[in-house]
């Protein structure tokens, strides 16, 4: 079992943590060296992005106390004008009327003004990163990501043992040139034994995350531009997102974007934390394209199935319930039976709304070569943030909650691993636990 070790007295990063509104104007105004420290642990000099945030911020406030100033000023005049009025003085109330036109198109001016500063403000901080957790190791590559868990012996393969690409060709249960007339590269279709054994996998993965609490979601594919921006594909992945220009929608990342986004502008009781969340979908990614073995076969898609599990947990608890994620995933890879390894992300490699991630990869035998099939990862209150998602506290304030994601799991590398970790001579043997799910132990 993970565990999370307790951050020494004085670790600046832990202050980040302890309070909880990460990448809030304010926070940053006040701690502007601490998240440019931070944002260094990812290899990004943020100095110059920081003051200008800072200095914008300054122009915006400056904008809306001219602005209240002139509103004030122009209600008291109304007022006064009102009185005069009254007491039939009209030459003294027309002098301050011509004052009053003057106030409405300077305040007019002034709200265009600080709404333009509010929304450049807001651009600039939606290309900020998350900071990342004190436990997140120094690195700039993958190279450098920490290994802190191994379980599972490498299977030893008969000779004359192939890789997955060969094998799904050789048995005819994916077909790829099918997915290339179709579609194009990277939409596979999946037949026969094939087919059925990517539906195992996903009853499977939804009935474990199930019974350990997750509540089952089926969730749109597409999803607005706000859900993007809450959860922080967008603007950071726009480009890796397929998009539906005439309706303005996204093809779904992950599962994560829609089900997170149920919790958008919502305020929950703390009675109610934690909300456990899990789904399946296909998801889409327009991923740049490469050459090579690490890109043949199912080892890199646009079109995927994945099992998703979500966590919205009370701030005090999410570090706990991260270890929970990680707990959950290794059974299933246990009882899958294959070799995997967990790594602790470096700062370099994390991704852009990760407080802090590990990494599942399970080693392809055939390949000579560890496959990435799980990411579990605490995102603290960025996505809250974005999202408006809160929790009222028992004092009856309202507190921003932290939100958790991980894979349980994805399918493609999965299904590689399984592929050629229990191919034999005979033919591919079907892992104990989905052959209820299969209705078959073999594929010959």
């Amino acid at each position: 079992m993970i565990k999370f070790a307790r951050a020494k007295p004085g670790n600046e990063f832990r202050l980040v943590l302890n309070l909880r509104f990460m990448l809030q104007i304010g926070f940053i105004r006040e701690n502007q060296e601490l998240v440019i420290k931070a944002l260094a642990k990812r290899n990004l000099d943020a100095r110059s992005l920081i003051t200008e945030v800072v200095e914008l911020d300054e122009q915006r406030r400056a904008a809306q106390a001219q602005l209240d100033n002139t509103l004030s000023e122009s209600n008291k005049l109304s007022k006064d004008i009102g009185e005069l009025m009254k007491s039939g003085e009209k030459s003294k109330a027309a002098i301050l009327k011509e004052k009053t036109v003057l106030l409405k198109e300077s305040s007019k001016e002034l709200f265009e003004k600080a709404e333009a500063l509010a929304h450049e403000l807001t651009q600039k901080l939606y290309t900020i990163p998350n900071l990342p957790y004190d436990l997140v190791p120094e690195g700039k590559t993958p190279e450098d990501n920490l290994t802190v868990f191994q379980e599972g012996e490498i299977p030893v393969l008969h000779e004359g043992a192939q890789p997955h690409w060969e094998l799904l060709k050789k048995y005819d249960i994916v077909d790829f040139e099918l997915g290339v007339k179709i579609a194009g590269a990277g939409f596979p279709v999946y037949k026969g034994k094939g087919a059925r054994l990517q539906r195992a996998l996903i009853a499977y993965f939804l009935d474990k995350n199930t019974a350990a609490g997750y509540k089952e979601y089926q969730v749109p594919h597409l999803v607005n531009e706000a859900s993007g921006y809450g959860t922080g594909q967008l603007p950071d992945k726009e480009g890796q997102m397929y998009h539906v220009g005439i309706d303005d929608l996204y093809l779904i990342p992950t599962a994560e974007v829609p089900v997170t986004n149920l919790f958008r502008d919502v305020i929950l009781t703390e009675s109610e934390l934690p909300v456990l969340c899990t789904a399946y979908t296909p998801c889409f990614r327009r991923e740049a394209g490469s050459y090579g073995s690490h890109v043949r076969g199912l080892n890199r898609l646009h079109q995927f199935d994945k099992v998703e599990i979500v966590r919205i947990e009370h701030p005090d608890k999410s570090y706990e319930a991260l270890e929970g994620m990680v707990e959950h995933v290794k059974t299933l890879l246990q009882e899958l039976k294959l070799p995997y390894r967990i790594l602790r992300l470096c700062g370099g490699d994390m991704g852009f709304t990760s407080a802090m991630t590990y990494d599942f990869e399970v080693f392809s035998t055939a390949q000579d070569r560890w496959l990435e099939i799980s990411s579990v990862s605490n995102f603290e209150t960025f996505q809250a943030n974005r999202l408006k998602l809160r929790f009222r506290d028992k004092d009856g304030k309202n507190q921003l909650a932290h939100t958790l994601n991980g894979s349980s799991l994805a399918l493609p590398r999965v299904l590689a691993g399984i592929i050629e970790n229990y191919q034999t001579p005979e033919g591919i043997v079907i892992p104990e636990v989905l052959r209820p799910y299969c209705g078959f132990d073999l594929i010959n």
